[in-house]
């Protein structure tokens, strides 16, 4: 029995998973889940009690994975320049990922104040990994500078996903280049 809850419960999730990322935050409704995973509408409330309960449970395990890949990308690099290229570019790389896409269409979306902090604090492990490398590079405010830094590369996702003129693989040189030369040309 409690296999099969597991089982279901992961149904849901990698439907609302696809529902996200194909729809954004409109398409994730409950009728929607029923519909994609065969369950009756009445028991997708017998796994989650609300929308963003179900955006809770994404962030609580899609995220982690996200950012033990950009970690692990960044224990593969030897300088803190490389980590830093690392950093960027494995979040970029990530921008296909379904998981991805949906923690993006959630962070776009209005939530309730749980699930808003729960992506924050997220967000939060995610800067933390890259402060050590900036503070090695010589940045005195290595903090606020990794919270800078993810904002070039919130705005570099952001590109990517809306399908701007540029190909992917510029806006990520680009946002490399950024990130360790500022705005000066290499």
């Amino acid at each position: 029995m409690a296999e099969h809850r597991t089982m279901q419960r992961g149904a849901l999730l990698d439907a609302a998973r696809s529902l996200l990322s194909e729809g954004g935050t409109e398409a994730l409704t409950f009728p929607a889940l029923a519909e994609r995973t065969g369950l009756a509408r009445s028991s997708v409330y017998e796994y989650f009690r609300s929308r963003a309960a179900v955006v809770e449970e994404l962030c609580a395990v899609d995220f982690p994975l996200w950012a033990a890949e950009v970690e692990a990308a960044m224990q593969r690099a030897d300088t803190p320049e490389g980590k830093v290229e690392a950093y960027v570019r494995q979040q970029l790389e990530l921008v296909g990922d379904r998981r991805h896409r949906a923690v993006v269409a959630i962070s776009a979306s209005e939530l309730d104040d749980g699930a808003r902090e729960k992506i924050r604090a997220a967000h939060g492990g995610l800067v933390a990994m890259i402060v050590e490398a900036l503070a090695d590079l010589g940045q005195p405010e290595p903090r606020l500078a990794a919270m800078l830094l993810q904002g070039v590369v919130d705005a570099a996702v952001r590109r990517i996903e809306l399908g701007a003129a540029e190909d992917p693989t510029v806006i990520a040189r680009t946002a490399v280049s950024m990130a360790l030369h500022g705005v000066r040309t290499p």
